[in-house]
């Protein structure tokens, strides 16, 4: 799977995200603090990330910064992306579950790396939910980026 990852700031959880994914066989696109030349802000390499999934570049994403709520923001402003921000294995699985969410948002602060393994365990188990309820929030949400987009 085509994983694009992003981090505001070169930190030890990131590069072991980073790790952790190519371990797992995934192809890691790095933006941000992970790619030399890149622009660091979390606004700024977590929209970069985004809008790979967006385009269909990548399939998914994890974007992180200090409490991985800004790059969750930041993510969410691309029409197609559905991030979540994940403190806990149990989340990362229900994001995936009912909301189909296809971007990973992490905080660099709380999150450790047997925790990343659990959060990313997770994530990679989960697979959307048929339930007609949940399939038809999903529906609503990508109405809404229609929406944004008149």
């Amino acid at each position: 799977m085509r994983i694009s990852v992003s981090s505001d700031m070169d930190e030890p959880v990131a590069r072991a995200l980073v790790a952790a994914l190519r371990e797992r066989g995934h192809e890691v696109r790095p933006h941000g603090a992970l790619s030399p030349g890149d622009d660091p802000q979390w606004a700024v390499c977590s929209e970069a990330a985004a809008r790979e999934v967006a385009a269909g570049t990548a399939d998914q994403a994890v974007v992180c910064c200090w409490t991985g709520t800004g790059a969750a923001i930041a993510a969410n402003k691309v029409p197609g992306v559905r991030a979540a921000l994940c403190t806990d294995a149990y989340t990362a699985d229900g994001a995936r579950r009912w909301n189909d969410a296809n971007v990973l948002a992490l905080s660099l602060r709380l999150t450790s790396e047997p925790l990343l393994g659990e959060i990313l365990d997770a994530w990679f188990a989960g697979t959307p939910s048929e339930d007609a309820e949940d399939r038809g929030n999903v529906r609503h949400i990508e109405d809404l980026d229609g929406a944004r987009d008149r």
